[in-house]
């Protein structure tokens, strides 16, 4: 190959450089450009980096705000469940100890009532052979009432108890003698007919029917009762046992009704603990 020379080989060379300038300025750009379209992606995937961390932290903080919602929710659960528990253990303990003392009671209702019934028996035993229409024995309430008519102890107008009478009373003190848990209230009736005008230390049927009551309660204790258990009272004419508005009717309501009452200290100590 011959050598150029002379004025012909630099124009030649300058076209050449020009010719690889300019393929290298395109190069150039087009590395820029590429340079410049991937530091673009590099941007936006930087960004998407940056906002997905973002989201999964904030997952991350919304995840344990959840388990910790999940454990306080168990937590609360498990001590209300405790708690319920507890008050169902409380409560079976309670309706336990209150059955025991409804047994208890009915145990003590049931003495009581067998020995109000015996109590009855007793007495009526002891009163044998008095007219029915001069004494009666009931149970009324979980009590005895021993009713005496007014012919059987005292004559019209009278605090004096009548010999049939006294017998009457001492019979019946001398069955209620041994019965310590027996309290014993005296009631004197009498009918509307005011008493006669001028008796001495008496001035209406108030004053008879306490002095009758109280005559009562002196022969019952001297026959042997104990005073701490007898309480005399009187009703004069306002406890009728019917209306008065014949002499039968009045005849009636002329008696002194004797009520014998059990003591319930067991059933009154097992009401107080309820």
């Amino acid at each position: 190959m011959k050598k150029l020379t002379g004025n012909f080989a630099y124009p030649l060379l300058a076209f050449i450089l020009t010719i690889s300038s300019c393929v290298s300025s395109k190069k150039y750009e087009t590395a820029l450009a590429v340079n410049r379209e991937l530091q673009a992606n590099r941007d936006a995937l930087s960004k998407e980096k940056a906002a997905l961390e973002e989201e999964r932290t904030a997952l991350a903080k919304e995840k344990a705000a959840l388990e910790e919602e999940k454990n306080a929710m168990e937590r609360s659960l498990k001590a209300n469940l405790q708690s319920s528990n507890q008050k169902v253990s409380q409560l079976s303990t309670d309706l336990q100890t209150q059955e025991d003392k409804l047994r208890e009671m009915q145990r003590i209702l049931a003495e009581k009532d067998r020995a109000v019934n015996d109590l009855k028996n007793r007495v009526s035993n002891a009163l044998l052979g008095f007219k029915a229409g001069d004494l009666t024995v009931n149970v009324k309430n979980g009590k005895v009432y021993v009713s005496l008519s007014e012919q059987l102890l005292f004559k019209s107008g009278s605090t004096k108890v009548d010999p049939k009478g006294q017998d009457a009373l001492q019979r019946l003190a001398f069955a209620l003698k041994d019965q310590q848990d027996v309290n014993v209230l005296i009631e004197g009736h009498t009918d509307d007919v005011p008493i006669a005008k001028g008796t001495v230390s008496m001035k209406d049927n108030w004053d008879l029917s306490v002095l009758r009551a109280t005559e009562i309660a002196r022969i019952l204790t001297t026959a042997g009762l104990s005073p701490e258990r007898v309480t005399p009272s009187g009703h004069s004419k306002y406890v009728p046992v019917v209306a008065n508005t014949s002499p039968a009717n009045r005849q009636l309501n002329r008696r002194t009704e004797i009520i014998l009452t059990p003591k319930l200290d067991e059933l009154f100590k097992i009401l107080e603990q309820n």
